[in-house]
């Protein structure tokens, strides 16, 4: 019996885990990021930062933040109401953890947050759903959370639009990499939301989700360059790449 097949009896932690095995599917160096990533939280930060995991989903980031740091804390918001369901019956009665939902497109959500200001806003995978314009407005509005000498870092995927052939090399690559992957049973996002769906205590909020997201959003994917360029422009001070991979980059700025 796979791990969703006892999601439902086995609890929270079952749906937390194989939504780390279906995205790994997709990034197999996916805890590489993370792992840089807290470096920098600490290099930058120290050990008892406040967080905002920002498109939290699940609550992936928050988990790995506070197997490392126990005196930390976490603001995770997200508008998905399956995977914060998810997130929230992991972290049910964790005083460290606050959750909200709010639309990242709103320019009101910062208000629902519970603190004014932040040593570190986190995000990984999640901030390609969104265009430029509104990605810019966002950058400004965190600008405006990030305390002086606190971080903002989004790992993501980030195309160089001036390397056509090598980027259709990897791409060709980690596809066929997948599809490998896939033929061994992997799950892909599609099985796993299907699943999701068939387990009454997410049906309904996998439902709602899908009313407001569809099957896919359809946002933009520009380079690094570009992500460090619209940070400087709204109000960091310093801004590039930490980690990269073939196809992903983790990038932060330093308020």
């Amino acid at each position: 019996m796979t791990t969703l097949d006892t999601a439902t009896t086995t609890g929270w932690n079952a749906w937390q885990e194989s939504w780390d095995r279906q995205q790994e599917w997709y990034m197999p160096d996916r805890e590489d990021r993370f792992r840089i990533m807290l470096d920098m939280v600490e290099a930058l930060t120290g050990t008892a930062p406040r967080v905002l995991d920002l498109a939290c989903g699940t609550g992936t980031i928050t988990a790995r933040l506070l197997a490392r740091f126990p005196e930390a804390t976490s603001t995770g918001v997200d508008l998905d109401p399956a995977l914060l369901t998810i997130a929230r019956g992991t972290f049910e009665g964790d005083g460290r953890v606050t959750f909200v939902e709010a639309d990242l497109k709103d320019p009101h959500w910062p208000e629902r947050l519970p603190h004014d200001s932040y040593d570190a806003v986190l995000t990984a995978t999640a901030l390609h759903w969104l265009h430029k314009a509104p990605l810019a407005e966002l950058y400004g509005r965190l600008a405006g959370l990030v305390r002086e000498g606190g971080v903002l870092m989004n790992a993501d995927h980030m195309i160089d639009e001036t390397t056509p052939r090598i980027n259709a090399a990897e791409r060709a690559q980690r596809h066929a990499r997948m599809d490998e992957a896939r033929r061994a049973g992997a799950v892909d996002w599609a099985d796993w939301w299907k699943r999701a769906a068939e387990d009454p205590a997410l049906a309904a909020p996998t439902a709602r989700r899908f009313e407001i997201y569809g099957e896919h959003a359809d946002g933009d994917m520009p380079s690094p360059e570009w992500h460090a360029r619209t940070l400087r422009e709204a109000g960091f001070a310093e801004a590039r790449p930490v980690w990269c991979s073939p196809s992903d980059t983790l990038l932060l700025a330093l308020k």
